[in-house]
């Protein structure tokens, strides 16, 4: 199910910055006393009383443009605000309401989306101050100091307590969430349409139709999903983020995000580019699984060492990623779409694998007498044991005499040896190391 998404707004140099990085738990986002320092946005996935959700930092409104990156920045936080769920508005006690308040608030009412408005540097209980921001039309102002942390608990409160589906936000759906992902007109929507048999997706052959993600619920096998049919991605410096591209491309990084598992779309009768590394990079990097679709096979002259050729060509470009699964379609004629959903729920049930710590240490035993841990300035790292502690990507944690000594090269390898030993075809896995306490 996808998490609620939390959107971060306001003013330049009013707190934003630094409540994220609280509530994120690290220092994500640049934090300076200088306005318009955060210009992207920023990403964190976090908790809260139970509650799971996405917080997104953006840089500061002003309603003026001295700031060469003021209408880049104004277009960032407007797409923060259109997929956001709720929208927390910072502003700064100390400085009281100021036009750039309003103008901020004016946006903010106009996106109808619920708001929070917090205002921060509040670090005097006694000073009533903040009551002056109930001018601004949002509700209840929450006081709150983002460096003492006061406060900041009580804003978390009032955000959750908006998600629409509260069960829904403590208890995962059922429903698997396929993003259907890839570059303009490689043919996700027609793929799309064939899965569902019937036309439910617009299709042209004119780069960029589909413009936002479209959510659709199907059937498979008896089981239920969420198909996302999502915009295609191209290389950022072509993209207008002063037209509705960038929301399109907002939107579809959201949907990976929010993916159990991703159907990346290739054009069998093009090359793999640049941009469909990177955004299988984007796929790899949020842990998803995946299944890779050469789609317009028809288009492609075969021969006996067609395929072949065609996965050594996958295999050079993604070196991150060599656990990869690929099916070779076309959406126009039909061919092997049968296979699609055979392929998703085979990679969906690796990504679900679990292995008892037993066996995960027998197989830990067996990778150390292959291959001994290296030494570094003759110290030699010891490897205890190892254990799973989640799935969806499968993640293990190995711990350790000390982390520092751990190359990514022998991590690398204990990967290989785990691939080796379980079917883990078409989902990244997660390796952290931990130093291993005197208590175990």
């Amino acid at each position: 199910m996808a998490k609620p998404i939390v959107a971060v707004v306001g003013r330049p140099n009013v707190g934003k910055s630094s409540f994220f990085n609280r509530v994120a738990g690290k220092r994500i986002s640049i934090v300076e006393d200088v306005p318009g320092v955060t210009r992207d946005r920023i990403y964190a996935d976090v908790d809260w009383a139970g509650y799971a959700f996405t917080l997104i930092d953006t840089g500061g409104i002003t309603p003026t443009k001295e700031d060469e990156w003021q209408e880049y920045i104004l277009m960032q936080a407007q797409l923060a605000i259109d997929v956001a769920d709720v929208v927390l508005m910072i502003t700064d006690g100390k400085d009281g309401v100021t036009a750039n308040d309003r103008h901020v608030a004016q946006i903010l009412r106009k996106s109808g989306k619920p708001i929070v408005l917090a205002v921060n540097k509040q670090e005097n209980h006694d000073n009533m101050s903040f009551m002056q921001f109930y001018e601004l039309g949002l509700g209840d102002p929450l006081p709150m100091s983002c460096t003492h942390g006061i406060g900041v608990g009580d804003v978390l409160d009032v955000i959750v307590s908006k998600f629409k589906n509260k069960v829904d936000a403590l208890q995962p759906d059922t429903k698997l969430n396929i993003a259907i992902v890839g570059r303009p007109n490689a043919g996700k929507s027609s793929i799309t349409n064939r899965l569902l048999g019937e036309e439910r997706v617009v299709v042209s052959d004119i780069a960029g139709t589909t413009r936002d993600a479209v959510d659709i619920p199907f059937k498979y096998n008896g089981k239920e999903y969420n198909l996302i049919d999502t915009a295609g991605i191209r290389r950022k410096n072509k993209i207008d983020y002063e037209s509705i591209e960038g929301f399109s491309v907002m939107r579809s990084l959201t949907a990976i995000r929010r993916a159990d598992i991703v159907i990346y779309v290739l054009d069998a009768s093009g090359e793999i580019t640049e941009q469909d590394v990177r955004i299988l990079g984007y796929v790899h990097e949020q842990g998803k699984p995946s299944v890779i679709l050469y789609n317009k096979w028809d288009l492609v002259e075969k021969d006996s060492g067609t395929v072949n050729l065609y996965k050594k060509q996958l295999s050079a470009s993604l070196k991150f990623m060599d656990y990869f699964v690929v099916e070779y379609v076309s959406a126009l004629t039909g061919t092997r779409l049968g296979k699609i959903m055979e392929k998703v729920e085979y990679v969906y049930q690796n990504a679900c694998t679990r292995i008892t710590t037993g066996l995960l240490n027998e197989i830990l035993q067996d990778a150390l007498s292959t291959q001994e841990p290296p030494t570094h300035n003759g110290k030699r790292l010891k490897i205890n044991y190892i254990t799973q502690v989640a799935i969806c990507p499968p993640t293990f944690a190995i711990f350790v005499n000390n982390p520092d000594l751990v190359h990514f090269s022998y991590l690398r390898y204990l990967e290989n040896c785990l691939r080796r030993a379980k079917n883990f075809e078409g989902t990244p896995i997660r390796i952290y190391i931990r130093k291993k306490s005197k208590d175990n």
